[in-house]
């Protein structure tokens, strides 16, 4: 039997450094799970990208499209930040929209990323939940359960204290005295799928540099430390608001390795999230 070739076409985004390769579904028949993921995520032998992002029609009413995330290990996750904001971008620029703010659907909830008459994007990220199963997370034995702790232990070789946050996904947020020298591939890599996160976690090390500003690294599930990671930043903030050591209701500096974005929250609202999308290439893949 003859093989069939099919053709892709795709561009490839970043946000602050976080890539991705982005595929309108609604214009071309494409379905990820059958299609070799974990192949085009490689940088040496494909194209290379953090997350896959996928542009698909909803059936849901009030929303414009619905936004698929695979990351280069190819599982499915529920939210990603800086990919919500190459999404706008991506169907903005390819006149699949003509509106400034648009209504996605998520595996994670509803967003409304929406692009600024300066570039930027900004992306109501919704509302942070702290609740274990909400996370999901399953506390120790001896410690509080609710959605009104503010901080827990995970038990590896040295008991370490994170803050849990469900963006839209789980994320563990610890706080270090300097980012630069945290130990993020080693301990992010021992956190990531331990057994107390059930749907594994994405892990930030967050460090204080005043009440407006944080250095932050990720070590994100499935794709490792990257560039950047919105929600990961949304998280971080979220955690020093609550923690005492941010302010609330102000935007907030959150310096990544790829560069800055801007987390404004104000304790049972949503969160607000600011920072560029960029176009890098398009290009077509065979398969």
């Amino acid at each position: 039997m003859e093989e069939t070739v099919k053709t892709l076409k795709f561009t490839k985004m970043h946000g602050l450094g976080n890539d991705f390769v982005v595929v309108d579904a609604v214009n071309q028949d494409f379905d990820p799970l059958a299609a070799p993921l974990t192949r085009w995520a490689d940088r040496f032998r494909g194209v290379g990208f953090d997350q896959l992002l996928v542009v698909e029609k909803t059936e849901a009413a009030g929303v414009d499209f619905r936004y698929r995330i695979f990351n280069a290990d190819g599982s499915e996750v529920e939210q990603c930040g800086n990919g919500a904001r190459c999404f706008v971008r991506f169907v903005a620029d390819k006149g699949l929209t003509d509106k400034q703010e648009i209504v996605v659907e998520t595996a994670g909830g509803i967003i409304r990323p929406k692009l600024l008459d300066n570039g930027l994007v900004t992306v109501n990220m919704g509302r942070p939940r702290f609740k274990p199963s909400e996370i999901p997370f399953v506390p120790l034995p001896a410690e509080q359960s609710d959605e009104n702790a503010l901080a827990y232990h995970v038990a590896i070789e040295q008991q370490v204290q994170v803050s849990c946050v469900n963006m839209g996904n789980p994320h563990a947020v610890m706080v270090v005295a300097a980012a630069a020298a945290a130990p993020v591939e080693t301990l992010g890599a021992a956190i990531e799928p331990h057994t107390q996160f059930p749907e594994r976690v994405n892990v930030g090390f967050m460090q204080v540099v005043d009440r407006c500003a944080v250095r932050l690294r990720v070590y994100e599930r499935g794709a490792g430390e990257t560039q950047a990671c919105g929600t990961g930043a949304c998280a971080a903030v979220v955690a020093g608001v609550r923690l005492g050591l941010l302010d609330a209701g102000v935007p907030v500096r959150v310096s990544l390795p790829g560069g800055d974005l801007f987390i404004e929250w104000q304790p049972e609202q949503d969160v607000l999230m600011t920072g560029p999308a960029e176009t890098v290439f398009d290009g077509e893949l065979h398969y």
